[in-house]
């Protein structure tokens, strides 16, 4: 994505919204709900929701097993906003981010932002539909009882028995997850939710779809693009992920990107008065706090979440490395805060779109499990450590294995690396330094759809659509005519 310079009022808003958007509420229905009548599967009724003035609001039922589709079914929820120009409406685009975010809320903080006043042809020329996946905030959503990891248990176990611990408590919590849920925690995988998305189709009775998907959305798209060929028109796709390696690799490149983006947080606090540890030494810093918080827990300004430690820390930090102009400024203050003896800020994602726990249950399903012993996961915790000597590898796929360790259910992982047929050319927007990502990510994402292209957005951020008026440029060109920039162009706005 294109280095931009955040207007305050966007900031503003993001960081305004963020704050709103704690907890995920129920879509409410409109007085004459009862009225409302099915559209080829989506039930459809007036959004009662302010934020979704004028939008339509729906459901549809899936199969909770696609393998055995009459053996019950789970909710999707659906926000359709209409494209401006109906005489030139070109089609639908799909909205998703997958993998425990809401596209739903997604779509709100967009609407905050002003987006019809800058999408152009996005807006337009399409209708915009946020889905939110199996299990995920306004569908049906997993709840669980249990806490991901609860004080004591450590996912850089360094003894027989904090191994033992960790393996012992995933597992409970995979148990509670399935009493409370039932059979869909055994189906939030990557195929199971691509099918979905087919259903979706059909249910908005259009022949193809227009993707556009941010993160583990990409990924998603790929699979829907191999399971249903034809089926899309154009493919958005906005920091890739790679998934074509080693579980291993994998995460040990995503530990040395997530190190140089703390690398060029700790560097703009030096020349950016922004930054609350402005004029000192942030790397020296950070590391303090989290030695300190290893020794002696901090506590969180309440009875609400327990004090944290220094991995505790490390752990939420990545996503506060995502957006530079908004969660940079907010990491620094978090440091600062936590350093007074207060690390509330670290004990939630700055992107409340996303839900840890519907992150994780997915993820325990996607992934191959090559970790399986203390030995194996003493190995890729020193690796981690030296590619990533301030957070420790403590990253999202790293979470993601020791979080999965014992858990009962079956892996389905999706085969990848071979070329996708039937899918379009699509457009992979990718910034040069992405905490969630590597660069080459986006590379390896546009290798497998023929035709490709990679976007390059010299910066920090994703969501790149929102910031960059390049960007904005090149997708809706993209979107409306299927055109796509000379490879190799980056944007620098």
């Amino acid at each position: 994505m294109t280095r931009i310079r955040k207007s305050a009022r966007w900031m503003a808003a993001v960081s305004a919204l963020a704050v709103t958007i704690i907890a995920v509420p129920a879509l409410a229905q409109t007085e004459d709900a009862d009225h409302r009548s099915p559209a080829k599967g989506i039930d459809w009724h007036a959004c009662a929701d302010t934020d979704f003035k004028h939008m339509q609001c729906g459901s549809i039922q899936v199969p909770v097993d696609w393998s055995h589709p009459d053996s019950g079914s789970t909710t999707l929820a659906v926000v359709r906003r209409p494209a401006d120009d109906r005489a030139h409406r070109q089609g639908t685009l799909l909205l998703n981010d997958g993998a425990g975010g809401s596209a739903i809320e997604q779509l709100r903080l967009a609407m905050h932002i002003g987006m019809p006043n800058f999408a152009g042809a996005m807006t337009q020329n399409f209708d915009l539909v946020a889905v939110d996946p199996r299990g995920v905030g306004h569908s049906t959503p997993i709840r669980c009882g249990e806490p991901l990891k609860p004080a004591g248990v450590s996912h850089f176990p360094q003894s027989r028995a904090a191994f033992n611990a960790l393996v012992s408590h995933n597992r409970a919590f995979a148990e509670d997850c399935l009493r409370r849920n039932g059979r869909l925690i055994a189906h939030v995988d990557q195929t199971s939710t691509a099918r979905d998305f087919e259903a979706v189709r059909i249910g908005l009775g259009e022949r193809q779809l227009n993707w556009y998907g941010i993160h583990y959305s990409t990924l998603l798209g790929r699979t829907y693009a191999k399971l249903y060929p034809g089926r899309l028109r154009t493919m958005v796709l906005d920091t890739a992920l790679d998934d074509t390696g080693s579980p291993l690799s994998r995460v040990t490149r995503e530990a040395a990107t997530a190190e140089t983006a703390f690398n060029r947080f700790t560097a703009w606090c030096t020349t950016s008065k922004d930054c609350a540890l402005h004029g000192k030494d942030v790397a020296a810093e950070y590391d303090a706090l989290v030695a300190r918080a290893d020794r002696d827990p901090i506590p969180t300004g309440g009875t609400g979440h327990q004090p944290l430690t220094g991995e505790d820390i490390r752990e939420a930090t990545q996503d506060y490395l995502t957006l530079s102009g908004v969660t940079w400024p907010e990491l620094a203050e978090a440091v600062v805060k936590a350093k007074g003896g207060d690390a509330t800020d670290f004990t939630h994602d700055p992107d409340n779109t996303l839900d840890p726990v519907q992150v994780q249950v997915p993820a325990c399903l996607d992934n191959a499990r090559t970790v399986q012993t203390l030995p194996q996961l003493t190995r890729l915790r020193k690796e981690l450590a030296r590619v990533s000597p301030h957070l420790g590898g403590a990253v999202r796929s790293y979470k993601t294995i020791a979080g999965c360790l014992g858990w009962p259910l079956p892996a389905k992982p999706v085969e990848a690396g071979a070329p996708v047929h039937g899918a379009p050319p699509a457009l992979v927007l990718q910034s040069t330094h992405q905490a969630l990502a590597p660069y080459r990510a986006g590379a390896a994402m546009a290798a497998q759809l023929p035709g490709s292209v990679v976007l390059g957005h010299e910066g920090d951020d994703y969501s790149m659509f929102l910031v960059s008026k390049c960007v904005q440029e090149a997708t809706n060109r993209y979107l409306t005519t299927r055109a796509l920039p000379t490879s190799g162009t980056t944007c620098t706005d």
